[in-house]
């Protein structure tokens, strides 16, 4: 088995060409922490593409056959197709490859990956903290990654020297690493990352009922407040099932504040609605600048 240092990898191996997978390859290219770049796609017109990008070396229909050289596999496919690929790729890993993903929940995730990925390979999840309600490899950039924030969730059970190079790589592509269990991210995640896609959503669907002309005199506060909920079902609908219990957990919390502002609104108590505003722009205002979506 050959032992892997928190430096340059031989060949890194991603399945999932989208808008995170492609700007990984991008970046890793541009840093140059990979001697090969491998691509797995699911599209013959996807892997085309791949074929003709400078940050690609090889492109594979197969994902057995696409990590079978790698000694560091990223999983950058929806979530429900991460599950997918674990069972499929286990068995066709050299020894020792390292495995990570970019899945937004990691509870489920982290449990197949155990049991998927065995000794001398090791699954040790992550989640970047950068998306965008656009999807797809044309909107891929080297400095996707800047700046922001990515978790690393190890089990009980990982090796603390398999995590290691996991998370260099991370911060390699200019993420602040953060680790913690894969349960207390599901539970950051609902908060911070989830329920603001649902209360986007459900805002837009509100208004989807009201008269369309409507839409024609909303300003920027309407516009940047929904910008998430223009996020693909495809993607948000296996997060929401794999994060349930945590994010109907925050769905009722947000449900409490709402009704708790509802009540100090219809008993006229000025005091206690001037209150909810003033937190609310405190905590914005400690928000960190920049654009950071996630």
């Amino acid at each position: 088995m050959k032992k892997l240092s928190i430096g340059v990898f031989d060949c890194i191996t991603i399945l999932g060409p989208g808008l995170l997978g492609a700007s990984i390859a991008q970046a890793v290219r541009e840093r140059a922490l990979v001697k090969a770049i491998h691509i797995w796609a699911h599209r013959a017109e996807t892997r085309l593409a791949c074929e003709q990008a400078n940050w690609c070396d090889q492109v594979f229909a197969d994902p057995k056959a696409a990590v079978e050289a790698a000694d560091l596999v990223v999983l950058a496919t929806p979530v429900d197709s991460i599950i997918d690929l674990l069972g499929q790729i286990g068995a066709h890993l050299n020894p020792g490859t390292l495995v990570t993903d970019v899945g937004s929940t990691k509870g489920m995730i982290a449990r197949h990956g155990a049991t998927q990925v065995t000794a001398p390979s090791t699954f040790i999840g992550a989640h970047p903290m950068a998306g965008s309600e656009k999807s797809g490899w044309r909107y891929a950039t080297p400095t996707f990654f800047e700046g922001r924030a990515c978790f690393i969730t190890p089990t009980e059970d990982t090796p603390a020297e398999r995590v290691d190079p996991v998370a260099r790589f991370w911060k390699r592509l200019g993420m602040d690493i953060h680790t913690v269990s894969p349960d207390l991210h599901d539970e950051i995640v609902a908060n911070i990352s989830h329920l603001p896609h649902i209360v986007a959503a459900t805002l837009c669907s509100l208004l989807a009922n009201q008269p369309e002309e409507w839409m024609g005199f909303s300003g920027n506060g309407l516009k940047d407040t929904t910008r998430v909920a223009g996020g693909s079902p495809e993607m948000w609908l296996p997060i929401l099932q794999h994060n349930e219990e945590e994010i109907l957990r925050t769905i009722r919390a947000f449900q409490d504040e709402l009704h708790a502002l509802e009540r100090s609104i219809h008993n006229r108590k000025p005091f206690e609605v001037k209150a909810f505003l003033e937190r609310s722009q405190h905590f914005r205002k400690r928000l960190p600048p920049g654009d950071s979506p996630g």
